[in-house]
Formats: structure tokens, C-alpha cells, sequence
């Protein structure tokens, strides 16, 4: 998780705090806010997919209907879904409560074939890989399989000495995925008012630059 260090924390904008929520196109406006004026974005880079949907105003007030009680995906599977609330949660705790899926979901079903191909790959991935070690899918792994997981597949290939080997180009491959699906997730959860809150914003101002990532266990 991301600790809060407001102490070391520049403020860059100042205004009046909000008693009420904010919404999603507010939250990504002062995101957006503090990247130009050189904040430090945690775990996705910018030139994700998803920051472009950050321009886009009219699916970010789409967003505000996420949290529909009847609420169903519109682009992923229901398995799909399921694969990417577990992995979501995995990546970035707290996603589950800050409707990742849902998010992803949105943008995904306005997004391009491509892009909408290489996550499903991504998750199809990760289930085959469950399977492959655990004969479980993804979402019924204990915590710990999953965060072996997932440490496994970030550091693919990172400690390999035979280029060109099948097994290197599987371990990228994994590891590919796995930056795929680290960006959606984590632009979905810092752009929602949980992951901000998180990241120090209060309600009435913007930082300068973020804390770091402190996850113990080696993967974001």
C-alpha cells in the first residue's frame, strides 16, 4: 500500500474543501492536475491506455453510475470479471472497495478491439497460469498463492541468462501481462476518491509529488 506523508508533501494547488464526494471527473482532474506540474504517477506510467480515457469527460460521468445495485459488466465476462476483481485486489488493495472492475469494465467497452483483446489475454493468462500451478483459477487461490503469483510474473525473466529460450520469452510474456493489467488497475484505483485519499489528497488540495509504493511483499 501507499503510506501518506503529508509532512514531506509540497501542496501545489489550493482551494476549498468539499463536503461532498467528489466525482470520478473531479478526482481525474486533479490527477491530471498535479502530473502536469511534475507529480510523481504511482505504478501506471502515462503513456497507459487508460490516460486517455482520463480525457475523455463524457465516460467519466459515465462512471457515476458504477455503483448501480443492478450493476453488470458491459464488456468483460462474467468470469472475466470475476478474474479481474481478484487480480485488481491483488495488485492494489482496496480495489474491490473502490470499484475497480466496474471502472475498467467502462472504459474498456468504449476502448478498441486491440485493447480490449490484450486484457482479455492478460486475465486468460493469469487464469491458465493458476491452473497451470494450482489447478485453481485465479479468484480461488489462497492470498498467498496469489502474491506468489503475481511476484513471480513481475519479475519475469528478470534473473535469466538464456535469450531467446522459450522459458524467457514466456516469463516476459507473463510479465507483459502483468504491466498490462498493473496499469488499468492502478489508474482505475488512484483515480477514484479511496485511492487519492490514499495518496494524501484531503479534499482541498493537490500535492506535488506522491509517496512511494511500500508493498511488502515485492510486487505493486
Amino acid at each position: 500500500m501507499l503510506s501518506t506523508q503529508e509532512n514531506q508533501l509540497r501542496v501545489i494547488e489550493s482551494g476549498t474543501a468539499l463536503s461532498g464526494r467528489l466525482t470520478r471527473r473531479e478526482m481525474v482532474q486533479r490527477l491530471l492536475a498535479g502530473m502536469s506540474a511534475g507529480a510523481i504517477w504511482p505504478l501506471a506510467g502515462p503513456s497507459h491506455p487508460i490516460f486517455e480515457h482520463f480525457k475523455n469527460a463524457a465516460i467519466l460521468n459515465e462512471a457515476e453510475k458504477l455503483g448501480a445495485a443492478d450493476w453488470k459488466p458491459v464488456f468483460l465476462s462474467s468470469q472475466q470479471n470475476e478474474s479481474l476483481i481478484a487480480l485488481a485486489e491483488s495488485i492494489v488493495p482496496g480495489s474491490t472497495k473502490a470499484q475497480v472492475n466496474r471502472f475498467v469494465d467502462l472504459l474498456l467497452s468504449v476502448d478498441t478491439p486491440e485493447r480490449q483483446n490484450e486484457v482479455v489475454e492478460s486475465l486468460t493468462a493469469f487464469e491458465a497460469e493458476a491452473e497451470k500451478q494450482f489447478a485453481k483459477s485465479f479468484p480461488s487461490l489462497d492470498e498467498n498463492q496469489k502474491n506468489g503469483l503475481l511476484t513471480d510474473t513481475s519479475t519475469a525473466g528478470a534473473n535469466s541468462h538464456v535469450p531467446g529460450s522459450q522459458a524467457v520469452e514466456e516469463h516476459g510474456t507473463m510479465r507483459s501481462h502483468f504491466e498490462n493489467l498493473k496499469g488499468w488497475v492502478s489508474g482505475a484505483y488512484y483515480s477514484s476518491e479511496l485511492g487519492m485519499r490514499e495518496l494524501g489528497w484531503t479534499g482541498d488540495y493537490v500535492f506535488e509529488k506522491f509517496p512511494g509504493c511500500e508493498h511488502p511483499d515485492g510486487h505493486p
